[in-house]
């Protein structure tokens, strides 16, 4: 899953990151995987899943 980093992560949160994400195909994945602590309704086709994650950062699933 392609992902941006918006926050400077350091190279072991990255490393820890991505694979993390490559179990992540679907939103039922992520789900699965953590406690859905937000959805933000973009519009009638679009929603950002937000999720917490390590050291206080969340990250966030654009979802169309």
């Amino acid at each position: 899953m392609p992902f941006e980093d918006r926050v400077g992560l350091t190279p072991d949160q990255l490393e820890r990151l991505e694979a993390v994400l490559a179990g992540h195909h679907m939103l039922q994945d992520v789900v699965r995987w953590r406690m859905v602590s937000d959805i933000i309704t973009q519009d009638e086709y679009s929603l950002d899943v937000i999720v917490a994650w390590d050291d206080g950062l969340f990250l966030v699933y654009d979802t169309t």
